[in-house]
């Protein structure tokens, strides 16, 4: 998991043996998945008929002559026989097999393995691995390195590992090396989630930052997690088989250097100077030469490095309470000048709750939010709530740490504090604070019912006093009626709106800052119902949303314009605020965002901009465990590649329910039509745009559905579903204001075109009104796609009205969108119609797809063949015996290349070719 790459070149490797000699050498930290990689190529190699000869490296063997040279050709052994005597006495004596002890003579010996594994690759592949170079004895790997470099054609492949980050020097510098560092952030994490109880919450957060990327650190934390009590200040326990890891290097070390690592492992971040001056050793460096000449440590550049995340765990959670405590101590003392690191070291010293300790890790805050530590801050708040004595102050504390959580981003740690919140207190403004980060945490989640009835209780049941609070709540809840799309939440939350206005202003720098208040009452107003405020808000140049503030707090006035924009249906504008907001924010704050503003991004044209941004959301919901976000990324991506041409189905389920997470459903309802009809799917297309609306014709999502309707009305078009399409476009109609955006204007003339199309009755200056409305509007250029669609849509309608010369130029534009904007299905499908109107075919813009610089890109090789000489004009037959085929392979070829080229027959094939060379 992971190591795609590291995986490609191993797999690579051992492909190529069929063919010739490779070698590869892995190189990485201890459970960096060296091993797996081997055991993957053993697996692959003995799956395809391969001989596999395996060995590795041990520490109790490492001074003993030929020890791994005997595991390793211990199959091959039998056929040692057949070498030439003196070779074959020279194997059998360095594996123990003469029948007196004898040193073999060395160039005999070299000779004769090389000679041993020759013949074994002669008479099927042979693939050699050997785990930890750096233990293998020196005879052995002379041995290797000798056969290494006399390999030349046999069908021979070795690969090391070696426990490294360089090439260890027994290993030739001429085999290629690969080097396995940490997982990165969303690989960690999926490896981490997938374990059997595999932690949660804060735990879960402590052991992807201890690992630091390492498969096996997670692995066995992971484990301990489950098993085990926890360390002071994180979650991470004393479970024996993480002690025992390193426990026989951790002995073998004297005392005062195994009390030097629990100094070092405690203070971890400290440089060097505090670690000692804590620990009372002055400037004597002799004490840490132990632990570095067992590869413990590393001390360069004035800090101790643990060469290993477990080193670290093991030191640490090995020794006495009472040194780790005065370890504590210690330091604290040491960095005094220092309040932030002081109170922290203080609170793991701490034995029982203390007033002072919990304000001083309080004051710290400020600074921890300075320095960007969105982590640090809630952490930080989190252990002064566990060191406070009063129930009253701890609530308060575990409120401000369930929103700075939320700020970072892990649902499951946010519920956790938020449950200490409702145990300690029943204080109406602290569970508010409480239930605004608790109903974001559970929204992310995916549990859009539960969010709602949280935050409509607090509101309604446990109304807070202070106004900002009361409005954080109503923000997050109108946030989590847009995901949810259920209509009773779009009931309650307007009725829940009309309280905001009398409320009192409340503490100025409470949850939602004084500066930003107007914005976000803007932005909740507008969320609640978009037809009614959304346009008004976004064309007063005197709205809320305009007016730029000062310092951060402009990050969540620029969110708010980008979320009113998108409701406005202006993506230019909302794409341009969340450029700008972009990366100042926290991922609390960005993410409920990135799903429409990827869609406006896809919408605008900016499909490069959209990858990237989905790329990063991708690696935020598997990190943070955005359960819904992960669908939506999925499904987005999904419709990326449609439009691509280059459709892959795209499964309409999620980790989470859909039925309350309607936003999720209808994205992926629209990216599996998309995708159908990228495949030519016509009734996988309909089914999956029909999802979309009620049976009455009730758009599933209120927001979403009806800006589908157009590619809805596409695929009841190729199904003939007249009936059907008319009633759902008449109810997405009645639904919309008196004035709609300009986007569902042009979508509903578009599918009233379309839809008129199914109906012979249907005046054909019906038809064209309703697509000349839906491609003039110069508005609708802001929609590239949409209005290349419908250009596509009408010239294909003119043609069929014997209008070529119309359809060619309505055609030649929309090909032109297509071809610019990298929608290669939609530009194929654009220019095949061009060819089927007959006549010159217009000049495409600059932006060209293979297809249009060669005609036969498409085709394979054989039937490029076929298709040459049947424009030169040869008869099947006449191709059939030029080319050794029969006729009737000839005509299949003919068959399936005329599709791909646009033409219906042979005789349009010399206008296709033009001047290309023949055959």
């Amino acid at each position: 998991m992971g190591r795609d790459e590291e995986t490609r070149r191993v797999v690579d490797a051992v492909d190529a043996g069929r063919h010739g000699p490779r070698s590869l050498l892995l190189l990485g930290e201890a459970g960096a998945g060296k091993t797996s990689l081997l055991d993957l190529a053993s697996a692959r190699a003995a799956a395809t008929g391969r001989t596999v000869l395996a060995a590795g490296g041990c520490a109790a063997e490492s001074e003993l002559s030929f020890a791994v040279l005997h595991q390793l050709l211990g199959p091959l052994l039998p056929g040692a026989g057949a070498l030439p005597p003196h070779l074959g006495e020279a194997v059998a004596a360095a594996c123990g097999l003469a029948g007196v002890p004898v040193a073999p003579d060395p160039t005999a010996l070299r000779l004769g393995v090389l000679a041993l594994l020759g013949a074994a690759a002669r008479q099927r592949p042979v693939l050699v691995t050997v785990d930890d170079v750096q233990l293998v004895d020196r005879d052995t790997c002379e041995v290797l390195s000798f056969v290494l470099r006399r390999l030349t054609d046999e069908r021979l492949v070795v690969l090391l590992a070696a426990r490294a980050s360089v090439r260890p020097a027994r290993v030739e510098a001429t085999v290629p090396a690969v080097v396995l560092g940490p997982l990165g952030e969303s690989a960690a994490a999926r490896l981490l989630d997938g374990l059997p109880d595999a932690p949660t919450g804060r735990a879960r957060i402590d052991v992807l930052q201890q690992a630091a990327g390492n498969p096996l650190a997670l692995v066995e934390l992971a484990r301990a997690v489950a098993s085990g009590a926890a360390l002071p200040g994180r979650d991470l326990p004393r479970g024996a088989r993480l002690r025992e890891m390193f426990a026989d290097r951790l002995r073998e070390l004297p005392e005062e250097t195994r009390r030097l690592l629990v100094y070092a492992a405690a203070a971890e971040q400290e440089d060097l100077a505090t670690t000692m001056a804590a620990a009372g050793v002055g400037d004597d460096l002799s004490g840490w030469a132990p632990a570095e000449r067992a590869g413990l440590v590393v001390v360069v550049r004035g800090r101790v490095g643990f060469r290993h995340p477990l080193v670290r765990a093991a030191a640490y959670e090995g020794a006495p309470a009472e040194l780790r405590a005065r370890a504590h101590r210690d330091i604290a003392a040491a960095v005094v000048g220092d309040p932030a690191r002081r109170a922290w070291h203080l609170s793991e010293a701490a034995v029982a709750p203390d007033e002072a300790v919990a304000r001083a890790l309080e004051e710290t805050v400020a600074l921890a939010q300075l320095r960007g530590g969105r982590y640090a801050t809630a952490r930080a708040l989190e252990r002064a709530a566990e060191c406070t004595p009063d129930p009253g102050r701890r609530a308060r504390r575990y409120a401000r740490a369930v929103t700075a959580a939320d700020d970072f981003g892990d649902p499951a740690w946010i519920r956790d504090l938020y449950a200490q919140v409702t145990r300690l207190t029943t204080d109406p403004d602290v569970l508010g604070v409480a239930a605004a980060g608790a109903g974001h945490g559970l929204s992310l989640s995916g549990h859009q019912r539960e969010a709602f009835e949280l935050l409509r209780a607090s509101l309604q049941d446990h109304r807070p006093r202070d106004g900002s609070t009361a409005l954080a709540l109503t923000g997050v809840l109108a946030a989590v009626r847009v995901q949810s799309g259920l209509p009773g939440h779009g009931a309650s939350l307007r009725a829940l709106l009309d309280r905001l206005g009398g409320d009192p202003p409340g503490d100025p720098a409470g949850l939602v800052p004084l500066p930003v208040r107007p914005a976000m009452l803007e932005n909740v107003l507008v969320q609640s119902d978009p037809d009614a405020h959304a346009r008004r808000v976004l064309e007063d140049p005197g709205a809320a949303v305009h007016r730029r503030l000062d310092g951060p707090v402009d990050v969540a006035r620029l969110l708010s314009l980008s979320s009113t924009a998108w409701f406005a249906d202006e993506p230019e504008a909302a794409v341009e605020a969340f450029r700008q907001a972009r990366g100042r924010g926290s991922p609390g704050m960005i993410v409920m965002c990135v799903p429409a503003l990827a869609s406006a991004m896809l919408d605008t044209g900016r499909w490069a901009d959209a990858e990237l941004l989905l790329a990063e959301a991708a690696e935020l919901a598997v990190v943070h465990r955005f359960r819904y976000l992960a669908a939506d990324v999925a499904a987005l991506r999904g419709e990326l590649a449609a439009l691509r041409g280059q459709p892959r189905p795209v499964e309409v389920r999620a980790a989470v329910d859909l039925d309350e997470n309607r936003a999720t459903h209808a994205r992926l309802l629209r990216a599996a039509g998309l995708a159908a009809a990228a495949a030519g799917d016509h009734e996988g297309a309909y089914r999956h745009f029909r999802a979309l609306y009620g049976v009455d014709g009730t758009a599933l999502h209120y927001f979403l559905s009806p800006r589908s309707i157009a590619e809805f009305a596409a695929a009841a078009r190729a199904v003939r579903a007249r009936d059907d399409a008319a009633a759902v476009v008449a109810a997405v109609r009645a639904a919309q204001p008196e004035r709609p955006t300009a986007r569902l204007r042009l979508q509903l003339h578009h599918a009233d075109a379309l839809v008129a199309e199914l109906d012979d009755h249907a005046p054909r200056a019906r038809v064209e009104r309703s697509y000349r409305l839906a491609v003039v509007d110069p508005a609708g250029e802001q929609w590239p796609l949409e209005r290349a669609r419908a250009r596509l849509h009408y010239a294909r309608w003119l043609r069929g009205q014997s209008r070529p010369l119309d359809a060619h130029r309505v055609l030649a534009a929309a090909r032109d969108t297509f071809a610019r904007l990298g929608a290669t299905g939609l530009a194929d499908r654009a220019r095949l119609e061009l060819r089927a109107g007959g006549g010159p075919v217009p000049s495409v813009s600059s932006v060209q797809s293979v297809h249009e610089a060669d005609p036969l890109a498409e085709l394979t090789a054989q039937q490029r063949e076929v298709v040459l000489l049947a424009a030169r004009g040869l008869r099947n037959r006449e191709i059939a015996e030029r080319l050794f085929l029969s006729p009737r392979t000839v005509g299949s070829h003919l068959h399936n290349a005329y599709p791909k080229l646009g033409v219906s027959g042979r005789h349009q094939l010399r206008e296709v070719i033009g001047d290309l060379p023949q055959v």
